[in-house]
């Protein structure tokens, strides 16, 4: 029997997936009587909903504003790469010898659809695929506890923010050109060390992207090696 969820995880829901959307964007503020009002409800479950939202990063408060959908925080956008590109680029290496040729050929289907919405660039849709594109490769990752890893870092930047690819758009061409490369080594059968770095600095390069043009005037090294 399905459960009933309750009024403060209703309003929880609803928050969380308008700031997930970008409907709620970084900054946005959250009146509670006019949330209450859309969700048909009283002020207190609201207020609950968003203390929840808080714990969790997503809203924070201001003295004499309110609570407002929390800005980026380039710090911990920067640590969850750095940590995604460790993670990953290990369970991608644990899961090249399970990898079929089917699989790799569903891996390679959706790095075409990548590449076909190059020409007109969807930052949010590329995103989507990118995920899936790596979901892919680790799917078949021996190691249960790395893949849960992955998929908790992976969600905790989708909440940092919505898609790196919208900032720096170039990036997207040479993402796509490092999928291939890395199907490749794990078709050829590659050794498991140069899979990894591969995966690895896929992610490190994406982290450069963004940290040079953020910060143009700084000198940006891949993070993690």
């Amino acid at each position: 029997m399905t459960k009933t969820l309750s009024k403060s995880q209703q309003a929880y829901l609803w928050i969380k997936e308008r700031i997930a959307g970008q409907s709620f964007t970084p900054g946005y503020r959250l009146v509670l009587g006019s949330i209450a009002g859309e969700l048909d409800m009283s002020v207190v479950p609201v207020r609950e909903a968003i203390r929840q939202l808080e714990a969790e990063g997503l809203v924070h408060f201001e003295h004499n504003v309110g609570a407002r959908v929390a800005m980026v925080d380039d710090s911990q956008y920067r640590h969850s790469m750095e940590a995604l590109s460790i993670l990953e680029g290990t369970a991608t290496a644990l899961s090249a010898p399970h990898l079929t040729v089917d699989d790799l050929k569903i891996a390679r289907a959706i790095n075409a659809k990548m590449i076909e919405t190059l020409d007109h660039f969807n930052p949010s849709a590329f995103t989507r695929l990118n995920q899936e594109f790596h979901a892919a490769l680790i799917a078949p990752c021996p190691n249960p506890r790395m893949r849960d890893l992955v998929g908790a870092e992976m969600e905790r930047l989708n909440r940092l923010r919505d898609s790196t690819f919208s900032f720096v758009p170039g990036r997207a061409h040479e993402s796509v050109r490092e999928h291939e490369q890395i199907v490749a080594l794990i078709e050829n059968g590659a050794p498991i060390a140069e899979i990894e770095r591969a995966a690895r600095d896929h992610h490190a390069g994406t982290l450069d992207a963004y940290l040079t043009k953020k910060y143009p005037d700084e000198a940006v090294g891949a993070p993690v090696h």
